[in-house]
Order: structure tokens, then C-alpha cells, then sequence
């Protein structure tokens, strides 16, 4: 990746707190209000910071941090993070800032874009994310969870309804070529990410996050509660990690 476009993406995942403030800023915060349809979770949706997470949820999922093993803790002592201004775009080694590359599962979900639920068939469910055309495919057809699955940066994903409000999420087969979050956390290939998607009535959901990794990980990681709210009148735009929709030529210099 050139200096140039690792520029480019810095500058877009400083800059997307301020663009995403601009579009929630023309949308009021919803209220509790109509009960959910069942088992639908469309969208866009958009997080939201709560009292309990406002501290941390743009950058890692709890307040403590995941028990690491051994082999982890090297792999942590290594990562030079960028979101708490520790390191700049010339000295991190993210590999999203520094090699354009996917943000994988779960960390997706730090880089402050809306997303949405197409359901494409009883088999299949897409989830898209504006970040960079990411597009996962979970699938609801009930087939088991493979043992050894291909390794990819956003898994494989399996999807079941738990009640009529509860949308359940199973993904394997994570390189580990990612980070858990923008914090730096590592994992392995043999990681588990689990989703908990709880619409609690038709303009809020709750997001519940368990990853389990028996190379990096003392013991699962569970999440705080991240909440997220419908956005019916957006659409998804294209936010490329080249940054070429946008100027950014002063971050060329």
C-alpha cells in the first residue's frame, strides 16, 4: 500500500466520527415506541453510544479487555494502535490503515458506517456494511457448522432466530490476519464469533458480542451491550478505503 492511499485511510477513519455526527445530526434519536416485526431486522442501522460503553465502543468491545494467553499477549505487545493517539499513521501497524486491508469480523463494526439486513432467500441473509462494500452472507438454511472451513477475513457466518425478536450468528474460518477491534486485541485462525441481534421493538437493536479462541483467549470475551437505531429515510453510500470519492489531497503532501 503507498504512503499516499494509507493516508487516504487514516484520514477517513479520523474524519468518520465528524461525517457520521453531520448525518445523525439531520435524524433525531428515536425513542422507544412500536414493537419489532417479528423476525425481520432490515435497516440501515446505525450504533449508538450508551452510558455504560460511550468510553469505549468506536475502538473495543468492554471496558476491561479480553484475558489473554501467553501467546496473545506477545501478539498485543507487538500491535502499535493508532486510535489512542499512541501512534500515527507513520508508526501503527494496523493493517487496515497500513495495508487497506478488510476490517474482518467482529471489528467491522468499528469503523462508525451504517449497515443492513437483505434477506435473499429462507437460506441466505446479507449483511452490508457501507465501510469499503463489505458484504457478509450468513446463511439460514440450517446446515451444520463446519469443522474446518476455508479461512477468509470475514468468515463464514450461520444464522438461526432464536425467538421472534433474537437473531442468532455463528461465524468460523477467520484468518488472522485481523484484529479483534481497532485496539490491537489478536486472534487466531481458530476463532468463534458469536452475535446476538435483539430487536427491541422497531427502531432499537441490541448487539451482544462472545469471541472464543482457544490460542489467544483465556476465556470467551463477551461484550458490553452495543445499541444500535433504525435510520429508515438513509440509504447506504460507498465509503472506499482508497478515499477516492472524496478529496483528500492535502493528506498527500
Amino acid at each position: 500500500m503507498s504512503h499516499g492511499l494509507s493516508r487516504v485511510v487514516f484520514a477517513l477513519l479520523a474524519l468518520a466520527p465528524a461525517m457520521w455526527g453531520q448525518r445523525a445530526a439531520a435524524e433525531p434519536p428515536s425513542k422507544p415506541g412500536e414493537p419489532a416485526p417479528a423476525r425481520q431486522l432490515g435497516g440501515p442501522w446505525m450504533l449508538r453510544a450508551t452510558d455504560a460503553n460511550r468510553a469505549f465502543y468506536l475502538f473495543t468491545f468492554s471496558k476491561e479487555g479480553p484475558e489473554m494467553t501467553p501467546w496473545a499477549q506477545e501478539k498485543f505487545k507487538q500491535a502499535k494502535a493508532s486510535n489512542t493517539g499512541a501512534y500515527t499513521l507513520d508508526t501503527t501497524n494496523d493493517p487496515v490503515l497500513t495495508r487497506c486491508a478488510p476490517p474482518g469480523t467482529p471489528r467491522v463494526y468499528f469503523h462508525p458506517y451504517p449497515f443492513e439486513f437483505i434477506k435473499a432467500s429462507d437460506k441466505l441473509t446479507l449483511m452490508i456494511f457501507e465501510y469499503d462494500h463489505t458484504i457478509r452472507r450468513i446463511y439460514t438454511d440450517g446446515r451444520p457448522i463446519p469443522d474446518d472451513p476455508d479461512l477468509t477475513w470475514m468468515g463464514s457466518s450461520f444464522g438461526h432466530w432464536e425467538n421472534d425478536n433474537t437473531f442468532v450468528v455463528e461465524t468460523v474460518g477467520l484468518n488472522d490476519k485481523t484484529w479483534l477491534d481497532r485496539a490491537g486485541h489478536p486472534h487466531s485462525d481458530k476463532l468463534r464469533v458469536t452475535e446476538r441481534f435483539t430487536r427491541v421493538d422497531r427502531d432499537h437493536l441490541q448487539i451482544e458480542f462472545t469471541m472464543t479462541d482457544p490460542v489467544a483467549l483465556v476465556k470467551p470475551w463477551k461484550s458490553a451491550i452495543f445499541n444500535a437505531e433504525l435510520r429508515p429515510k438513509w440509504e447506504l453510500g460507498e465509503i472506499s478505503c482508497s478515499g477516492d470519492y472524496l478529496d483528500f489531497s492535502k493528506f498527500e503532501k
